[in-house]
C-alpha cells in the first residue's frame, strides 16, 4: 500500500506542476483560467531576432549606414582599377571609395604624386577581377557621377585596409562620416609605424587627414532643401556648386534633409550643378 501511495503522490505532484505551468505551454492569445474566481487573457508576441554578419563594424549611432551595411544587396565585379581609390565595375559604373584619398596618378591637371603608383598597384591587387560588396553611407554619388561606397571583398574592408597599410590617408567629406573614427585610428597606426607613404614620401603633411567644411542645420542634417523663384524644390548636397550660397528659409517651406532619399520622398530633386 505504501508503494501505491507513493506512486499516487508522485502522479499528483506531476499533474500539479503541469497545471501550474500550463501558461508556459499555452498557445498564443489563448485564454487561461488562473483561478476559480477570475480569468486572465495572456497574449504572446513573438519577436524575431536578426543576426548581422557585419555587426563588428557597424557604428551604433548611425542608423542609416548600419541598416545599409547589414542589408546591402549591391554586389558587383571589378573590371579595372582606375587608381588607388577608384574602381570601375563590369557594366561601366565607377565607384569612389568613401572616406579616404590616395596619392594622385591620373588627374591630367596634377603631377603623379609620391606613392601614387604603389597605391594603385595595391588596390589592383586587392580588388581587380573580384566580386565586391558595396555599402552606401548617406550620399549616393559625387559631383562626377561616381558611386560613393565602402567596399568589401569577402570580410576585407578595402577602404580601411588601404589606410591601415599606408597607401591612403583619411579624407572626410560630410555627411558620409560613419567610418571616420575607424579611419583616423587606422591612419595613426600606419603613420606611427612608418608604413607606406608615411616613410616613402618627404612631404608627409600633404597627406594629413582632411575634413571638408560643412554646414549643419538645426536638426543636425547637412542637405539643403531650397525653393527657387519658380517654386521648384531643389536640394543641394555638400560639394555642389551652389551649396555654400544657399540659405535655408523655413518660412518659405525650405528645410534641411539628412539623406537624399529623404529629400526625394519629400518632393525635392537634386541640383544639376
Amino acid at each position: 500500500m505504501k508503494f501505491q501511495h507513493l506512486v499516487l503522490l508522485l502522479v499528483g505532484t506531476a499533474l500539479g506542476l503541469v497545471v501550474s505551468n500550463f501558461n508556459f505551454f499555452r498557445r498564443p492569445s489563448e485564454k487561461v483560467e488562473i483561478g476559480p474566481e477570475y480569468q486572465k487573457v495572456v497574449s504572446t508576441v513573438a519577436t524575431p531576432v536578426w543576426t548581422t554578419p557585419m555587426a563588428s563594424v557597424l557604428p551604433n549611432d548611425r542608423t542609416p549606414i548600419a541598416a545599409n551595411m547589414a542589408n546591402t544587396k549591391e554586389i558587383g565585379r571589378v573590371a579595372r582599377v582606375i587608381d588607388g581609390d577608384t574602381i570601375e565595375l563590369v557594366g561601366g559604373e565607377r565607384v569612389r571609395y568613401i572616406g579616404i584619398d590616395t596619392p594622385e596618378t591620373v588627374d591630367p591637371r596634377k603631377p603623379v604624386m609620391c606613392f601614387g603608383h604603389e597605391a594603385s598597384a595595391r588596390n589592383k591587387e586587392l580588388v581587380e577581377g573580384k566580386e565586391v560588396r558595396l555599402v552606401k553611407d548617406i550620399t549616393d554619388r559625387d559631383k562626377y557621377g561616381r558611386l560613393l561606397r565602402y567596399v568589401y571583398v569577402g570580410d576585407l574592408f578595402i577602404n580601411d585596409a588601404l589606410v591601415r597599410e599606408g597607401y591612403a590617408h583619411v579624407y572626410t567629406y560630410p555627411p558620409d562620416v560613419a567610418m571616420n573614427e575607424r579611419f583616423l585610428a587606422a591612419e595613426r597606426e600606419a603613420r606611427e609605424a612608418g608604413k607606406g607613404l608615411w616613410s616613402a614620401c618627404k612631404d608627409k603633411d600633404s597627406f594629413a587627414a582632411t575634413t571638408m567644411p560643412i554646414q549643419v542645420g538645426p536638426n543636425g542634417c547637412t542637405i539643403k532643401g531650397n525653393v527657387n523663384a519658380s517654386g521648384e524644390k531643389i536640394y543641394h548636397t555638400p560639394g555642389q556648386k551652389y551649396y555654400d550660397k544657399v540659405k535655408i528659409e523655413s518660412e518659405k517651406g525650405e528645410q534641411w534633409f539628412c539623406s537624399e532619399e529623404e529629400a526625394q520622398k519629400a518632393g525635392w530633386r537634386k541640383s544639376k550643378t
